[in-house]
């Protein structure tokens, strides 16, 4: 189809022209078509949408109440088994009223180890700005008691099987908590080897 002279714009197979005002041949302008490449417009449209939709995702995966309870402190252990020698050496005051001194002295550090693991137990679960400690804490074990009066050589194998029990914890910890077990397994080895000897 021949262009026209007048200056009228002429459609070629898809394509319009346009007639040169020098008189020269017609310049093709490429019409708009649905099926051509991406412009750049809707490259940033895409961007745009894509970072609100990772955006949204981030902040409802923040808001989600999925949390994993947390892993049992490893001194849990520790204090329950201070708590269970205390209460141990203080009903072996009944049957052996001879070394009651030795037995009260056990009783006495025995506890005052448990109340040391507590406070390292309730500074590593932390403190809020305010004074309030977290809903996770760990309770403190109830009142240990032996269910019956024990021997003072039952009271040297737990008292042995508690300084195993805290040296091999020390080990795997470092820091403050593995002095401290250190120092716990110590004082139960010289419990079980020096005054219940």
């Amino acid at each position: 189809m021949p262009s026209s002279q007048s200056g009228l714009m002429a459609d070629v197979v898809g394509l319009t022209v346009q007639p040169d005002r020098t008189g020269s041949a017609p310049t093709p302008i490429s019409s708009p078509r649905s099926d051509a490449a991406v412009n750049r417009r809707s490259v940033l449209r895409l961007a745009g949408g894509g970072l609100l939709v990772a955006a949204a995702a981030g902040a409802s995966a923040a808001c989600t109440k999925n949390e994993q309870p947390a892993a049992p402190d490893p001194l849990l252990a520790q204090e329950t088994a201070a708590l269970t020698d205390a209460a141990t050496a203080t009903e072996a005051i009944a049957t052996t009223p001879d070394r009651a001194g030795a037995l009260k002295t056990i009783a006495d550090q025995r506890t005052a180890h448990a109340q040391a693991l507590r406070t390292e137990i309730d500074r590593a679960v932390g403190v809020y700005g305010d004074g309030t400690t977290p809903s996770r804490r760990t309770p403190p074990p109830t009142a240990i008691a032996a269910i019956r009066p024990t021997s003072v050589a039952s009271l040297r194998t737990q008292l042995s099987a508690s300084q195993r029990s805290a040296a091999d914890l020390s080990i795997a910890l470092s820091g403050f908590r593995a002095g401290l077990l250190a120092s716990i397994s110590a004082c139960c080895g010289t419990h079980a080897g020096v005054l219940l000897a």
